[in-house]
């Protein structure tokens, strides 16, 4: 049903509310219906996953499992694909970056397919092991949400901003049953700068999606519970924030490398899917800890039992004779996620690096200590520094450190390593932005030339539609207008700049009241002088979609007060003015500092 359809209905409601609930009070309400919705999302997808990869595991015998597992992701990411082809036309939009970019670029306007598409097309990459994660669908499901949920009741773009922020860390808090790192996500990497009141609508939703989640779905990805944490470990807690923020680096630019390579493929090709999804099996068939999103394997290490993941593996018979076995078997596993993720969403499927990050960390920390216990000069808890890996490789990957750190302190049932964490989170992310300015999100984001870190003043000039700032009471005159016609037409015009325009609409020149001041006084060749002998070519020309930045700068740059707009064929639109532009963003400014 179109919103505009549903706005009437609701229209009667709305205006009960008005008189009735306050602003403040309205948008708490708005929070705990978008959490619960996300919860519910979240939920919704947890259960089918898992319900769907034991009907398919439980369905293959032993000895068949490890060619079932390699088969099982050619299968997920070719349904994922039909189904973007004729669901979605063509067009999925996978992962934060998308939504980052609606936030920051496009007023906190999230397509209404991202409703439904995330979650159909997580629930057929992932069920069948695409070696992916589901909280970055469940993230954007979220964003949504709350998106659509603004248009429909025809709020602002600030409002709607915030509910996109509640649906997001609704999302995330319901998939890890942590609230505050739910929160935590959406300020980090989804709104980046917002006022101080948005946080009890983005907490209220948080926790609303954490009851449901709860409350319909027990358990959660992974727990440890521990009481302390030795200190003589602190150097090792620094050497693992270093080794993990240059294996976030590896995991970003590789990640990168591999969506350019598989853009190659423009649109849904069989050849790609094809391509990927083999290669993809064929990984997964000498490494079966690929399959899936890997939280099972993540388990394993935070119960002390690394010796079973190679259970299930072709090189699970050496094992006993070569206890380096295990080492090398993680050591791949840790470094061919990202590329077996890569894969997954290059060739089709659907899923995120969120859950990739937290695995290949996981691995990351658990390699770290097991080479320090085996060099024999110190012991260190090699189950701490599973869950460290995990948070210093999150926090390098999507730049979110205090996400890292409050969703690892969560997860593990208290606070207890908030110190290592504080120190491994922090020293990971400084490092890797220093080699990697921009996140796994934001990166190609970046390379099209949209900045979402950019500072508030370049934002806020973002936020302005420059087709609403354009001027058409700008008269046009003909290169063949007389001098006598021209000042006739000044008589009767506010403006003093005129566009010269050929037959066909293309723009020529201008001609303003300053540049021909001497020759208004020559009546004698009023008849005789044309447009076309006193027009200049205009300083420079915007288009209708340019950057404000960018044409504030050309306004500077040449010392004038306004500019033609014109179409990339070079038909006249009209002008735009700076006093206009100033004026509009001192009325956003202030629309932000109310907020």
């Amino acid at each position: 049903m179109p919103h505009h359809a549903v706005h009437r209905l609701l229209r009667p409601l709305l205006v009960w509310r008005a008189r009735h609930i306050s602003e403040r009070m309205y948008m708490l309400i708005l929070s705990v219906l978008v959490g619960g919705a996300a919860g519910l999302a979240a939920v919704l997808l947890k259960t089918s996953v898992r319900w769907g990869q034991a009907m398919l595991q439980n369905g293959i015998s032993e000895p068949s499992r490890v060619f079932a597992l390699s088969i099982y992701p050619v299968v997920g990411i070719a349904l994922t694909v039909l189904f973007t082809k004729f669901f979605l036309g063509g067009q999925l939009g996978r992962g934060i970056g998308p939504i980052i970019y609606n936030t920051a670029r496009e007023g906190s306007v999230v397509p209404r397919s991202k409703l439904y598409s995330q979650l159909v097309t997580a629930f057929l990459t992932v069920t069948f092991g695409g070696s992916a994660g589901t909280e970055a669908p469940i993230s954007v499901t979220g964003s949504a949400i709350g998106s659509n949920a603004g248009r429909v009741l025809h709020l602002d773009r600030r409002r709607r901003r915030l509910l996109t922020g509640c649906g997001a860390a609704a999302g995330v808090a319901a998939i890890f049953n942590s609230p505050i790192a739910g929160v935590l996500f959406a300020v980090e990497t989804i709104l980046l700068e917002l006022p101080a009141q948005y946080f009890i609508p983005l907490l209220i939703s948080s926790a609303t999606a954490t009851v449901v989640s709860k409350a319909l779905y027990a358990g959660q990805p992974f727990v440890l519970i521990t009481t302390s944490w030795p200190v003589d470990a602190v150097p090792f807690y620094v050497l693992l924030g270093l080794f993990t923020a240059f294996f976030s680096v590896y995991m970003i630019r590789t990640y990168h490398w591999s969506e350019h390579f598989f853009e190659r493929w423009p649109g849904l090709r069989w050849s790609k899917v094809a391509l990927g999804g083999l290669t993809l099996g064929g990984l997964i068939f000498l490494f079966p800890t690929l399959y899936g999103e890997g939280y099972n394997t993540v388990e394993l290490l935070l119960r002390g039992h690394p010796e079973h993941i190679t259970d299930g593996s072709i090189f699970s018979v050496y094992q006993d004779n070569n206890p380096w076995l295990l080492l090398v078997l993680v050591l791949f596993s840790m470094l061919l996620k990202v590329v077996a993720t890569s894969i997954t969403v290059g060739s089709g499927g659907n899923g995120g690096m969120f859950g990739s990050s937290l695995f290949a960390g996981a691995l990351a920390g658990f390699f770290f200590a097991r080479i320090i216990n085996l060099s024999g000069l110190v012991h260190i808890p090699e189950v701490h520094f599973v869950v460290l890996g995990m948070a210093g490789t999150l926090a390098g990957v999507i730049h979110a450190p205090l996400t890292a750190i409050f969703l690892i302190a969560e997860i593990t049932g208290g606070y207890a390593l908030f110190v290592p964490l504080m120190l491994v989170a922090s020293s990971s992310y400084l490092i890797t932005k220093y080699f990697e300015p921009y996140s796994v999100y934001t990166r190609k984001l970046t390379a099209r030339g949209v900045d979402v870190y950019a500072n508030k003043d370049r934002g806020l000039l973002a936020q302005l539609d420059p087709r609403q700032l354009l001027k058409t009471d700008f008269i046009p005159v003909r290169p063949s207008t007389t001098l006598g016609e021209l000042v006739d037409i000044f008589r009767h015009s506010s403006r003093d700049l005129f566009p010269v325009v050929a037959a066909g609409g293309r723009l020529l020149g201008v001609v303003s009241l300053n540049s021909v001041r001497d020759a208004l006084f020559d009546d004698a060749h009023y008849a005789t002088t044309h447009v076309r002998e006193l027009m200049k070519p205009a300083p420079a020309v915007v288009g209708p979609n340019d950057d404000l930045e960018h044409t504030l700068s050309l306004l500077d740059r040449h010392e004038f007060w306004a500019l033609p707009v014109c179409e990339e064929d070079g038909r006249y639109l009209g002008f735009i003015v700076k006093t206009d532009i100033l004026a509009r963003y001192r009325r956003q400014l202030i629309q932000e500092s109310e907020a």
